[in-house]
This record gives C-alpha cells, sequence and structure tokens, in this order.
C-alpha cells in the first residue's frame, strides 16, 4: 500500500511539474514531441495535435520533450527558434507549476486543519524567560533574529540549530503590542543521548538533535524504545524512571529501538552536552483560522518548507550535514509508509491530510533543487539562458550540451548512491 500511495504522490507532482513546462511550450509556439509520465517502456501512449502523451513503466519522473531541445535546431517550432525570455519562462514553470501545487495543497490542509500559531504555551515561574516578562499566550514573532509566523517556524531553528547560546532574544507580540526581550538563559553541562521522546504512552522518540549521539547511531523520530541497557520499558514513565536511577556518565548505552514492528539493538554513547532551557515551552499544534488567514498561513506553509529546504541544503555544504543523511525514493517512500501506518488509525480524514502534507513537503522540495545551478535541472539551463540574455548571442550549444551531459551523469552516480543509503537503512 505505502508504495502504491508513494506513486500516486510522487506521480502527481511530476506530472504538475512537467505540466508548466507543456503549457509554456505551447503558449510560445514550442512544438513538444511528447508529454510523458514515468520512465522507461511505454505502457500506454496516443498522439494528439502533434504531440504523444504517455504512461511509462516506472512511475517516478517524466518529461516534456520538445523540439530542439537538446540540439542546435532553430526551424519553426523548435525550443531555439524561441525568444530567449520565452525560453525562461518555459525552463522555470516547471518549478514554479511546484510551488502553485505546494500553495494549493496547502490551503486544503489549513482549511481543514488549521495553522500552529507560535504561542508561548507554559513559561517556567521564577525563570529568566519569566522574569524577562515573557508570559503564556504571547505569541513569538521573532526568535533569535529570525522571523516566527508559525511554529514549526521556532521548531525548525530548534532542531536545525539548537541553542548554542544562553543569551536568547526575542520579540513577542501581545494585545497588539511588540515587545523586545533579551534575556540570559540557565544552562546545565551533563552527558546526553540527544533525544525527545513521549512523556506518556509509549516511549516514542519524538525528536532526534542535530550531530548527537543517537543520530550518528541510526535513530529516527517515531522509533519507539523498548529496553535500555537490558531493561524492558513498557511506557514512557518506565523509561523516565530508569534514567533518573541511571542517569548517565559517557558510558555507552545500548537501546533495544522498535521500527516497523522489528527490534534492533543500538548502541550510543553519550556525549557531554551544554543545555540550554529556554524557560518556556511553544505551541505546534494547530487551530482554525479564517478565509484570509487560509491563504496566508497557506502561502507560509509553502515558503516554511522552501526556506527549510534551502536552509538544509547550506548545512550540507557547510559540512553539517553529509551525504550519508541524505534520502532517495526509496527512503521516502519508506518514511510515507509509516506515516500512513500512524494516521490510519485515525481514519480517512487524517491519512488524506498527512499525505497532503508530504506532497507539500516534496513538491516544495523539488521546486528548489531544480532551481539550483546545477548543470542538467531546470536551474543549469537557465543558468545559461541568463548568460544569453545579458550577451545577447547563444552559447556553443556543443559546449553546453556537453556540460549537461556531464551534470547528468553525476546527479545519476549521487542517485544510485543516495538509493544504496537507503537499502542500507532499510
Amino acid at each position: 500500500m505505502k508504495i502504491l500511495i508513494a506513486a500516486i504522490v510522487f506521480s502527481v507532482i511530476v506530472l504538475f511539474h512537467e505540466l508548466g513546462h507543456f503549457l509554456l511550450a505551447k503558449k510560445n509556439g514550442i512544438t513538444v514531441i511528447e508529454f510523458s509520465l514515468g520512465m522507461g517502456p511505454r505502457l500506454l501512449s496516443t498522439e494528439r495535435g502533434g504531440t504523444r502523451y504517455s504512461l511509462k513503466l516506472f512511475p517516478i519522473g517524466g518529461s516534456c520533450m520538445m523540439a530542439g531541445e537538446d540540439d542546435d535546431d532553430t526551424s519553426e517550432g523548435s525550443f531555439n527558434n524561441a525568444s530567449v525570455w520565452a525560453r525562461i519562462s518555459v525552463v522555470a514553470a516547471g518549478p514554479v507549476f511546484n510551488f502553485i501545487l505546494a500553495f494549493v495543497f496547502a490551503m486544503i490542509i489549513t482549511s481543514v486543519m488549521g495553522y500552529d500559531p507560535p504561542k508561548v504555551l507554559q513559561v517556567t515561574e521564577g525563570s529568566p524567560a519569566w522574569e524577562a516578562g515573557l508570559r503564556e499566550g504571547d505569541v513569538i514573532t521573532e526568535f533569535q533574529g529570525k522571523n516566527i509566523v508559525i511554529g514549526r517556524d521556532l521548531d525548525s531553528y530548534m532542531t536545525l540549530h539548537g541553542l548554542q547560546d544562553e543569551t536568547i532574544s526575542l520579540t513577542y507580540k501581545r494585545d497588539g503590542k511588540k515587545q523586545d526581550i533579551t534575556f540570559r538563559a540557565n544552562s546545565e553541562s551533563k552527558y546526553m543521548l540527544g533525544f525527545h521522546y513521549a512523556s506518556e504512552g509509549e516511549p516514542e522518540i519524538l525528536q532526534v538533535m542535530l550531530n548527537s549521539s543517537m543520530q550518528k547511531a541510526g535513530v529516527q523520530a517515531g522509533d519507539i524504545i523498548r529496553e535500555i541497557n537490558g531493561v524492558e520499558v513498557k511506557d514512557s514513565a518506565q523509561l523516565q524512571d530508569y534514567l533518573k536511577e541511571h542517569p548517565l556518565d559517557g558510558s555507552e548505552v545500548k537501546l533495544g529501538i522498535e521500527r516497523n514492528g522489528k527490534l534492533e539493538t543500538i548502541s550510543a554513547k553519550p556525549q557531554m552536552t551544554k543545555q540550554i532551557d529556554s524557560g518556556f515551552v511553544y505551541n505546534v499544534y494547530r487551530e482554525k483560522t479564517n478565509f484570509l488567514g487560509v491563504i496566508r498561513y497557506s502561502a507560509t506553509e509553502v515558503r516554511y518548507w522552501i526556506s527549510t529546504t534551502i536552509e538544509s541544503l547550506a548545512m550540507l555544504v557547510k559540512g553539517q550535514f553529509s551525504v550519508n543523511d541524505l534520502s532517495g525514493p526509496v527512503g521516502i517512500i519508506d518514511v510515507m509508509g509509516d506515516s500512513y501506518e500512524a494516521a490510519k488509525t485515525e481514519g480517512a480524514v487524517m491519512v488524506s491530510m498527512q499525505m497532503l502534507y508530504w506532497a507539500i513537503l516534496l513538491s516544495a522540495n523539488l521546486g528548489v533543487m531544480n532551481l539550483l545551478p546545477i548543470p542538467a535541472l531546470d536551474g543549469g539551463r537557465l543558468v545559461f539562458l541568463l548568460v544569453e540574455a545579458v550577451r545577447r548571442k547563444r552559447l556553443n550549444p556543443n559546449v553546453e550540451g556537453m556540460v549537461h551531459f556531464a551534470g547528468f551523469v553525476l546527479l545519476m552516480l549521487l542517485m544510485v548512491f543516495v538509493m544504496f543509503n537507503d537499502f542500507r537503512r532499510l
């Protein structure tokens, strides 16, 4: 079932991406030879208006093949015969349509589920945050210089960066008025594994901290702790009691981790970590909003995933992530399957919302990735076209073709490596 659902989600996203190229090509008088969904041999095919429409065997990928796109053909109806700005619009249309699709899906989710306002749910009385004036019900609008619109903006900052400095600056809104505060948070250095788990019920891991012992051991959010150092763990309370009675001291810890019904034993060595207590708890749960709110927060949803993707790529370039942390189609299908299994117990509506959420994430991600200035991607083609627009003369098509081919080969090698990692994790 999870493969079928993933295939449907991937197909919709790719089809809409290629539809962008297709519609702009038609509008600019460019001949579209074939518009296809999938890769490999054709399963179904029909020809209309000079364009062959095909459904191919493998439902990951697609194409909009235009006359003269990859050669120096300048005859009427070819890609190269169109003006440079027409070609730029055709190439850019794919990623732009991905963002449009993400916005449409975000509107559905926001209409049904609402949005997650960045409200303060609790402030520890007597803490530096309390002394600075922060109170329950305040809405955080800026944190450590980052603009905050939804609760996940703050959650994303905490996940990707954490609190590196005890000095915390934030802006909150109360009764329509904004207030800037700065305070020095309490901190404590101690041995930690680097994860958060559910406070009640099953000891499910909710978050794994970046570069923590647990992340290095391959633990993921959604895993359930069933054993710790040979002691059976039945619920979160029992895990909490064990950790109180056996404080981490730097010695290796053996954990029995359940994932997809299978138990695996992993070892993790706690790291000395400075733990900074912000002194407050913020909201990540959704609440309903009005029509204008749906429009606003749907755009915010898309912006959130675009900015998160860009920030993650920047951390990859800086070496804060490695290529081993990347997931390809196999890994995505596996995680989507876990989401489906978790949501189906709550009914069809929740399953639909969860799959739309994945579609937003993947569509925004695909839009960003395709705009990167990498040969063979839309962004790489846009670089050549923009240079042509400035020079008012096309670059040597043979050179451009070789650059794109080299880029394609490198991308395929990266894809093979990522898929190998996906299977290794499975």
